[in-house]
């Protein structure tokens, strides 16, 4: 599968003005650039994180346990203070970067937008950590959220999962797992410009110099979760053949990034299958925009969505 020549040779006019000044801002997932990489993410998102207002939100940081009492790092926010509805919240980061910090920013908002408590997982990373790692640290979490729901005050029948980017993929993973009997169940699912699948799609091949994240680092993040081999069609969310019965959805993601095709055919997928799912493709942005520029008006406009999307499943009723 091809794109049209040049098909990626200037996307510049194609961003929404408020993006260009980050048309040069790309991640490089090269192995021996990694380090690199984590610190220079790390210590930024590290001082936005304690720059933000997080005023109506407690912010908690703790450790959840697996079944065999390894410690796990998260960050507990609380929208409302009491019996309040959970979601799962699986970080950015391709798999390979990112922590607690990450995604302060949107775990503070969705907190306060759909008064709920959301965890935040640190989980393992890849290449150290291969798949199922991650997966294995975001599912013993979700279970241990559920173990210890009275002491976390939170309502165990009212989880939902939420992640962006590579922890978009462990979202829909825990949704599908759930799905199965072979995770807690969950309401809903909040995928935000998600990794889904490793096969070719256009948007690959379409957007190799997009700014955020581009073609070639898909390629490089697959295979740094996969540690080398063959990518396990446990770690693709769409290598899955049956939707039926998974939790209902919104997803969200972005028209100038190589990952927007799986996402839309992903959310066809699950509506084909019966899924309640909501799909919204934000003009004129790339990949990580809300990080980029989080008080930019459409940022503002999918955390709006995000918060309501959540509100309404978890807080049924009129």
């Amino acid at each position: 599968m091809t794109a049209d020549a040049g098909s990626d040779a200037d996307t510049t006019h194609r961003l929404a003005p408020a993006l260009r000044h980050l048309v040069d801002a790309r991640v490089n997932l090269a192995a021996d650039l990694l380090p690199a990489v984590r610190d220079s993410i790390n210590e930024r998102r590290q001082a936005s994180a304690a720059a933000l207002d997080t005023a109506g939100v407690d912010v908690t940081d703790a450790t959840a346990h697996d079944e065999r009492g390894r410690g796990i790092g998260i960050r507990i926010y609380r929208g409302v203070m009491t019996r309040a509805p959970a979601v799962l919240f699986c970080h950015s980061g391709a798999f390979v970067l990112g922590n607690l910090d990450i995604d302060h920013r949107q775990c503070v908002e969705l907190a306060r937008r759909a008064g709920a408590t959301v965890v935040s997982v640190d989980y393992r990373l890849a290449p150290e950590h291969p798949h199922p790692a991650g997966l294995d640290d975001v599912l013993a979490v979700l279970k241990w959220i559920v173990a210890e729901s009275d002491h976390l005050d939170i309502d165990p029948s009212r989880l939902a999962v939420a992640g962006s980017s590579a922890g978009g993929a462990l979202a829909a993973l825990l949704a599908q797992l759930a799905a199965d009997g072979d995770a807690p169940p969950v309401l809903f699912q909040l995928l935000h410009q998600p990794v889904l699948d490793d096969r070719p799609t256009p948007s690959k091949f379409e957007f190799v110099t997009t700014p955020g994240f581009d073609g070639p680092a898909t390629s490089q993040m697959w295979d740094h979760l996969a540690g080398g081999e063959a990518v396990p069609p446990s770690a693709v969310p769409a290598r899955r053949d049956e939707f039926a019965g998974v939790a209902d959805a919104l997803i969200t993601c972005s028209e100038l990034d190589p990952l927007r095709d799986e996402a839309v055919d992903y959310a066809l997928r699950l509506m084909w299958a019966g899924v309640g799912t909501e799909l919204h493709v934000f003009a004129g942005t790339c990949h990580g925009f809300d990080s980029l520029l989080p008080e930019w008006d459409v940022s503002q406009a999918l955390f709006a969505m995000q918060g309501e999307a959540l509100r309404r499943a978890l807080h049924p009723g009129p």
